[in-house]
């Protein structure tokens, strides 16, 4: 648990400084992904058009050009065009064109290409009284509720005269406005006429994507405002805009300036950024917004098209090069984003992005990342993938709502961000920990644990912290007997080799019944069962490991004795002694955190120990506990009475293996195992000679291997006999050495 603990606080640490900065920093990707889902949102959800909005576009389109000749046209026809549009009633005629320079096509112009000579000083003397072309335009818009363009710039250049008036409340809103350094305006004879001039700057994002729209501008002390808010305030007969900023009344910033909150004209009041940026809502381009000059030129246009509307003069053909992109469509031509801001302000529509937004966000998104990591740590993996996955959609859906009913943009990318990033690198810390994990149950239980334990134990490493539990175990405690002289005589390299060819049948022995190998200590194998998975029946499969290493130990014998007539050699027979015994154990990794085993700690590991020490007394290879013959009763056992091992006071009840449950049902066994219990009454019954007479049979006809064991037996018994006096005696066994 404490390594799931250290990996959260890594991958928790590791993540959040991947990712949380990001909310403070406000990097380009973050900004590119927020205007990614915002345009998103614009495309899923556009500004339905209304046709009855009180904009309209008159375009100088193809069918303009194909009819009235190339742009620019002369000054005469815009004076046309201006007048049919006052007498039909526009509220407001915005020019979406800077007039900079005098119309090349009056007469005056004309003259200046005509040489010197005295037909050119009379035609001079005749139009002397003549008005220009541009004087034309001036009278006209004069009479008209007319907007020009202007650009303000990053060069200096003279400023044009301020044609409406600005009220502040609160702080000094021009050092947020959007500045520049000059101002190209139109020919100050057509700037005077004008009612007024508004700018037609954008603010495009790096992509060239036009998202916000600067409500106002300043050049030096000139302050401009856009095109659109200008046509505004000049279709309701206003003079002055009203700019409320930080700390006006009702706009509390605590102290802070934190920049222009709305700009008010009229009967509308904006809500804009720090800046006095907006961001309209589009609604893509409509056929019904737009009228084509020859139309209005030749009196093809109804009344009602025009009367009591802002109508906005502009480039509509694409080859006169005044196109922009926005969120909706790649290309667009200027003057019909002027007329959508307008339509957004008089519908209501704009969007907008409170200044508290990345505030909120970074509060979503750290709580978010909080909820994701904890989730993933501390439930299932795919409860987290589902919490996460539900988390990202209800932050888009929530923002989704918030954009289409109330206008509002708060970015759900850098919330979602966190999480993704988050459960990214949770995940990934979890699984690398789970590695580690597995390799760590591969590396200490590979070669110890049954194949298939293996496998379930990797899938619930947890299982493998420090420190033990309390289980019902079966031990078995096995070694070599005479050792010394086994390998007294034998080289380093014999001796390693003679090691692994008995071990590894053993090893295999208790792997194939699905016990787990504790260690070896030179000879002697220490191994269990029911741990550190559950086992069932596991007296029973550490049974049949007993009887499958005694086969396995015959099969090593006749190898051993086949290599030694092969060299001509002397043949020693290896024997060996087991014990098993059943109980409550503490099974766990034993050591220091620095490194452990896996490993058991038990009285019973003591007791199986001392019984593979009394197969030397009982001159058998093979005793168990009673608890593991009642455990296992169907095999062929023959009791051996009680025994009180060397280091305790308690007696244990023991009996030898003889065979698998198969030979335990045989005739023979069981007339065996008769003749054996009915020795053992005598001896119980202080009938020492009786039992040595059964002994002594018992040694002729018991198979060979088991001979020894009445061999010792009546030799006991005929001893207990002899003597005179027994004094005081018990039919427990007693053993004195290991």
């Amino acid at each position: 648990m404490w390594k799931r603990r250290h990996a959260y606080l890594i991958s928790f640490v590791v993540a959040g400084i991947a990712i949380l900065p990001w909310g403070l920093l406000q990097p380009r990707l973050l900004e590119d992904a927020r205007n990614f889902v915002f345009d998103s949102f614009q495309r899923l959800a556009p500004r339905i058009y209304d046709r009855d909005t009180p904009v309209r576009v008159v375009g100088v389109d193809e069918e303009s050009l194909a009819a009235l000749g190339q742009w620019p046209w002369p000054r005469t026809r815009l004076v046309e065009l201006v007048t049919r549009l006052r007498d039909l009633g526009a509220a407001a005629i915005a020019f979406d064109f800077i007039f900079a320079e005098p119309d090349r096509s009056s007469f005056e112009n004309v003259l200046q290409s005509i040489p010197d000579g005295r037909p050119r000083d009379e035609l001079i003397r005749n139009l002397a009284h003549v008005e220009t072309n541009d004087q034309s335009f001036a009278r006209a818009i004069g009479a008209a509720p007319v907007v020009l363009g202007v650009t303000l710039t990053s060069s200096e250049g003279a400023q044009p005269p301020q044609k409406a008036g600005f009220v502040m409340a609160g702080d000094d809103a021009k050092p947020f406005l959007t500045r520049f350094f000059g101002v190209v305006a139109p020919i100050p004879l057509v700037a005077e006429a004008a009612k007024g001039l508004g700018a037609t700057n954008w603010i495009p994002d790096h992509d060239q994507i036009v998202r916000r729209v600067p409500l106002l501008c300043i050049a030096s002390t000139y302050i401009a405002p856009s095109l659109a808010l200008e046509a505004l305030r000049i279709a309701q007969g206003e003079t002055t805009f009203i700019l409320r900023s930080s700390n006006a009344s009702g706009q509390t910033a605590f102290g802070r300036q934190t920049g222009v909150n709305a700009v008010k004209v009229g009967a509308f009041e904006i809500a804009t950024g720090a800046a006095a940026e907006v961001r309209p809502r589009y609604a893509g381009m409509n056929p019904a917004r737009d009228i084509s000059a020859v139309k209005v030129l030749r009196s093809r246009v109804d009344r009602a098209e025009i009367e009591g509307r802002v109508i906005f003069v502009g480039a509509l053909a694409a080859g006169l090069g005044d196109v922009r992109a926005t969120p909706l469509e790649a290309s667009v031509p200027g003057v019909e984003i002027h007329a959508q801001i307008l339509e957004s302000i008089a519908s209501g529509s704009l969007l907008f992005r409170p200044d508290w937004a990345p505030g909120l966000e970074f509060v979503v998104a750290f709580v978010s990342f909080v909820s994701i990591m904890t989730l993933l740590f501390m439930t299932p993996q795919l409860f987290s993938i589902f919490v996460g996955v539900i988390g990202v959609a209800a932050l888009f859906c929530g923002s989704f709502y918030l954009f289409d009913r109330e206008g509002l943009l708060l970015d759900p990318a850098y919330p979602s961000a966190t999480i993704v990033v988050g459960y990214l690198v949770g995940a990934l810390t979890l699984w690398r920990l789970e590695q580690n994990a597995k390799q760590h149950v591969q590396r200490v239980f590979g070669k110890f644990v049954a194949p298939a334990v293996v496998d379930r134990l990797m899938k619930n490493p947890e299982r493998l912290v420090l420190g033990g539990e309390m289980r019902e175990l079966t031990v078995l405690f096995s070694d070599l007997r005479g050792f010394s002289a086994l390998s007294e005589g034998m080289s380093a390299r014999e001796l390693t080799q003679f090691m692994n060819d008995y071990l590894t049948p053993m090893t295999d022995a208790i792997l194939e019944c699905d016990g787990t190998i504790d260690k070896y200590m030179g000879d002697a194998i220490l191994a269990f069962w029911n741990a550190p998975l559950d086992v069932p029946e596991h007296p029973r499969r550490a049974v049949m490991a007993a009887l499958r290493m005694r086969s396995s130990l015959d099969e090593f014998n006749r190898a051993r004795a086949a290599d030694a007539r092969k060299a001509e050699r002397p043949h020693q027979e290896v024997r060996m002694g087991l014990g098993l015994d059943l109980g409550a154990c503490s099974v766990g990794n034993m050591g220091s955190i620095r490194r452990f085993d896996y490993s058991i700690v038990g009285d019973i590991v003591n007791i199986a120990s001392r019984l593979d020490g009394a197969c030397k007394m009982f001159n058998t290879d093979i005793i168990a506990s009673g608890a593991v013959r009642d455990a296992a009763p169907e095999f062929a056992w023959l009791e051996l009475g009680e025994v009180i091992v060397l280091g305790r006071s308690t007696p244990t009840s023991i009996a030898t293996l003889i065979g698998d449950a198969d030979y335990g049902r045989g005739a023979e066994f069981m007339e065996w195992r008769q003749a054996h219990e009915a020795m053992l009454l005598h001896y119980a019954g202080m009938r020492f000679d009786q039992a040595a007479k059964i002994a002594s049979d018992l040694a002729k006809t018991a198979p060979s291997k088991m001979r020894a064991l009445y061999i010792g037996m009546e030799a006991r018994f005929s001893a207990l006999g002899e003597a005179r006096s027994p004094g005081p005696w018990s039919p427990i066994w007693v053993l004195g050495q290991k």
